[in-house]
């Protein structure tokens, strides 16, 4: 495997020796599944991470890891490689470049971290398992900008037709939600947003039947949690 020794620097990172300074009674584990297209990356992957403080790899099935590092030659691959993973698992990749499509298709499967395949090193991939597992994601820049400009045409052209935001609310389901994390109920918001109170309670079914929630009380707590209002 072409990986550079563990005590490599990066740019703006620290030897791989400080990587794991902390004490093992304070490090969380991590649940690791590696996976490759070719077996013997993979077999070069795992001789990277096994044994390495703060880390389990799962053998087997990823059903229970917390973090997947992937490693193939197109992310289109990417959703025979992950099946079995769980949806909320985070998702390192290792590969060329992606093409925009398959940028998408790394995102859709958990993406958090992609490392050029030409620019890894055993210290960027501890870094990278650790930023995973913390949800601290990184793309290079040329990457970054294609999603940003994809988010951009999704809300003009998808989302803004159907009165939705990025965040998956409509302008006035967030209106609502604000309201009713004020305390306002259903009439006091039917009458300051010029609305009907058959109005304001159809706007939160739709979105409690939407986003799968219980009711009203649920729906805030849901929106304050997701940072959504």
């Amino acid at each position: 495997m072409p990986f550079s020794p563990a005590t490599r620097e990066i740019p703006g990172g620290r030897p791989a020796a400080r990587l794991h300074a902390v004490p093992a009674a304070d490090r969380a584990v991590v649940r690791v599944a590696v996976l490759a297209d070719d077996v013997f990356l993979r077999a070069g992957l795992l001789s990277e991470i096994q044994g390495k403080p703060g880390i389990h790899v799962v053998a087997g099935p990823p059903a229970s890891a917390d973090v997947l590092v992937a490693m193939t030659g197109s992310a289109a691959d990417l959703p025979d490689l992950v099946a079995g993973a769980p949806t909320n698992a985070r998702l390192v990749l290792i590969t060329g470049t992606p093409r925009p499509a398959e940028l998408w298709t790394a995102i859709e499967n958990g993406l958090v971290v992609l490392i050029p395949r030409a620019e890894l090193t055993t210290t960027r991939l501890l870094r990278a398992i650790a930023d995973a597992h913390q949800g601290h994601g990184h793309l290079p820049a040329e990457q970054l900008g294609q999603v940003l400009h994809g988010l951009a045409r999704l809300q003009r052209e998808v989302l803004s037709p159907r009165e939705l935001m990025l965040n998956g609310l409509s302008r006035r389901e967030t209106e609502v939600l604000r309201r009713l994390a004020d305390g306002q109920d259903t009439a006091e918001i039917a009458a300051e947003m010029s609305y009907s109170e058959r109005t304001v309670k159809n706007i939160l079914h739709s979105l409690t039947s939407r986003l799968g929630l219980r009711n009203r009380t649920h729906a805030v707590s849901y929106a304050l949690r997701n940072g959504l209002i």
